[in-house]
């Protein structure tokens, strides 16, 4: 009897032991788990705060839907580095200035990217021109313009890989059907060109096209015009037969930075 009375003895010190340790892990996992709520509450309070500088006295926040809302703070509440956090809130801004501006796609594709690709995203947009949407002209890469700037065949193929362009290195790209006079712009920069025929022309925009979401991004990522490169096109073009005429505004475009 002694020996069971020892022996239960033991048993119940192991389990009050026991309890106790669970009792601290269970203190432990609640104190991380607030911690990391507080963490991922004060990036959605960051990131709502700098979008409010962004939005337009006629927006419709209350249009957005639920679920891109869900959807939005679910992918952005992990984002801490400012610069990425500033993308995510003109990306919200943009939402509720327009409703429907932004895919739930091109929301999961920000998610997916680190600041190292959004970074390289946004020189390629300095490469953009409205024609009449946003086209990176890249029409060389081994051409020093582009390899200053890190984009090259492999950043592009980087860039093609996570969703935002599409690269073709060997035939390129072309837009068509352009009558013989058309209205391009580069960061407010207006270029008029002659076409050859009255109708039907085709406009080569080189070897990158923007995907979907890239259309999307492109406006708000904070691109800037690349020195030199407005003179690099023009002279692409008139080696082509185009005759540019170049006139200085503030064009009205897609681009916030365009």
């Amino acid at each position: 009897m002694e020996r069971i009375a020892r022996a239960e003895a033991a048993v119940a010190r192991i389990q009050v032991e026991s309890e106790i340790e669970i009792a601290e892990l269970q203190r432990r996992a609640a104190r991380r788990f607030v911690e990391e709520e507080t963490k991922k509450q004060l990036n959605i309070e960051a990131i709502t705060t700098t979008a409010i500088s962004h939005i337009k006295d006629d927006a419709s926040p209350e249009a957005i839907e639920d679920d891109w809302i869900s959807n939005f703070f679910d992918k952005s509440r992990i984002v801490s580095d400012k610069e990425m956090q500033g993308l995510w809130s003109r990306v919200l801004a943009g939402e509720a200035n327009s409703p429907g501006t932004f895919s739930r796609k091109t929301v999961n594709l920000i998610a997916d990217i680190d600041k190292k690709d959004a970074l390289l995203f946004t020189k390629l947009c300095g490469f953009g021109w409205m024609i009449p949407d946003v086209v990176p002209l890249i029409f060389n890469t081994e051409d020093s313009i582009y390899q200053k700037q890190g984009i090259n065949f492999m950043s592009l193929n980087h860039l093609e890989s996570l969703g935002l362009i599409s690269f073709n290195s060997m035939v390129g790209y072309k837009k068509i059907g352009f009558p013989r006079n058309i209205a391009v712009f580069y960061y407010g920069r207006r270029v008029e060109l002659a076409l050859p025929k009255d109708s039907g022309n085709d406009l080569n925009t080189g070897n990158v096209l923007l995907t979907q979401a890239g259309q999307e991004l492109a406006p708000i990522c904070g691109s800037q015009p690349v020195e030199g490169f407005f003179e690099y096109v023009s002279e692409k073009w008139k080696s082509k037969g185009y005759i540019p005429e170049t006139t200085e505004e503030n064009a009205e475009t897609k681009s916030e930075s365009q």
